[in-house]
């Protein structure tokens, strides 16, 4: 979640608009980045409307489920560009918490049997979401305290979970009185057991695993230091050597690190100041993917080849060239 951007104010209901091409521009800083954007692509806006967008999944029969952080609701794209709300509330179920705040839902992956595994951060918890849209909690405290406000969220190779929990969704954050664990960490989820696995990357955000499952990437949105980690994955999901991967702290555009994807090759597309950025796996800024509006995450969608991206009010769609990472669960 872009923790510093200030939420734009859209109309209560949302509807999309007819979907217009060539929405942005991007930004070629090295020739390899051909290989993965057709100079002929194009940015499309596919629905707008909303209020701060998150943490779009596609998911069978072929829609795209997206969060709206600020609105509180779960919603559903169809390529007809149909907009319904799949669960409202979706992250807060509440009234104590001021309104207009980071109070929804945010990240979200695919998980066994067809359900949806969620994070709420008004409810300060990470939640599954059966096909009958029935919830179930999943995890909501460490040793007793509750969690900040879980954020963006992947699975491993061996079913085990990994979230991110900055204090986003408390209303004075870092400050909040409210908030019960002294730190801010990145937790690995498996047999019932929490435990945090990353607690020297001050606000984790984004999270995305490389093809092979030995790097775990992880966007710091710190308003000075504004940088995505790299991180060695060992036995038994252990996370060590979290160094720089990149860094955009100089950049002069608004925005933070923020939600990830890797593709199929190993590239890395993130949320971050002014746009998607793409890098190399050696950490290359390739290119940057320019959307109208300062970009919050993206996913993989269509037939692997198309990457979505949620960016304040819309949703904004372009063609790649390879595909992206298949997850773990269908």
């Amino acid at each position: 979640m872009a923790g510093i951007l200030a939420c734009s104010k859209a109309p209560e209901s949302a509807s999309p608009p007819p979907a217009s091409s060539a929405v942005g521009t991007i930004a070629r800083l090295d020739p390899g980045l051909d290989a993965l954007i057709a100079p002929t692509a194009a940015i499309e806006k596919v629905a707008g409307g909303f209020k701060f967008l998150e943490r779009p999944l596609w998911r069978p029969p072929g829609v795209l489920w997206f969060s709206d952080l600020v609105g509180n609701v779960v919603h559903q794209w169809s390529p007809d560009g149909k907009v319904t709300d799949v669960l409202k509330p979706g992250g807060y179920d509440g009234h104590d918490l001021p309104a207009g705040g980071y109070i929804g839902p945010n990240g979200m992956a695919g998980g066994p049997n067809n359900t949806v595994t969620l994070c709420q951060h008004g409810n300060r918890r990470i939640v599954s979401v059966a096909p009958d849209l029935k919830v179930t909690v999943l995890a909501d405290r460490y040793q007793g305290k509750r969690l900040n406000s879980p954020n963006d969220v992947v699975y491993g190779p061996d079913g085990a979970l990994y979230f991110t929990d900055p204090p986003f969704g408390l209303p004075k954050g870092a400050d909040d009185p409210a908030k019960e664990l002294k730190f801010n960490a990145v937790f690995r989820f498996a047999k019932g057991k929490l435990e945090p696995v990353v607690k020297d990357v001050p606000i984790p955000n984004g999270i995305a695993f490389s093809p092979d499952y030995k790097i775990l990437y992880l966007s710091n949105s710190e308003a000075n230091h504004r940088n995505w980690r790299r991180c060695d994955v060992g036995a038994e999901g252990a996370v060590s050597n979290c160094s720089v991967f990149a860094d955009t702290s100089s950049s002069p555009d608004m925005g933070v690190p923020d939600g990830m994807k890797v593709d199929s090759a190993g590239n890395v597309y993130a949320a971050g100041p002014g746009g998607v950025w793409v890098f190399s796996p050696d950490g290359k800024h390739l290119g940057t993917i320019k959307t109208a509006e300062t970009p919050s995450n993206c996913a993989w969608g269509d037939d692997g080849k198309t990457l979505y991206i949620t960016a304040v009010t819309s949703i904004y769609k372009i063609r790649v060239n390879v595909a992206g990472e298949k997850p773990v669960y269908n």
